[in-house]
């Protein structure tokens, strides 16, 4: 089992900043990839961004050049920094986690944070 632990959420101003960061551990044998995705009342859940071990990175285009996502593979631990942040981007966040198991080396398994609330308002 994994467990995934947010924390960096609340309530900012608009063009202010916050910085989110999720830390994964328990038992696997590697993390293939750690992301961050976002959920607003009445929407789906829609991918943020996402970064690989190998340290690349993917944005949704409505954070493009005001979001960085960014990790620590020693601590098993990815940030998200949030720049210029706008009332659109209010939303609960949630940390994912894909894992390669102890008893697998094929087979990967996902895992989601408990999510973060994020909002932005003056």
């Amino acid at each position: 089992q994994v467990q995934l632990v947010e924390s960096g959420g609340g309530l900012v101003q608009p063009g202010g900043s916050l910085r989110l960061s999720c830390a994964a551990s328990g038992s696997f044998r590697s993390i293939n990839a750690m992301g961050w995705y976002r959920q607003a009342p009445g929407k789906q859940r829609e991918l943020v961004a996402t970064i690989t071990s190998g340290t690349t990175t993917n944005y949704a285009d409505s954070v493009k050049g005001r979001f960085t996502i960014f990790g620590d593979n020693a601590e098993n631990t990815v940030y998200l920094q949030m720049n210029s942040l706008k009332p659109e981007d209010t939303a609960v966040y949630y940390c994912n986690a894909v894992t390669r198991p102890v008893t697998s080396a094929i087979m990967t398994v996902a895992y989601w944070g408990q999510g973060t609330q994020v909002t932005v308002s003056s």
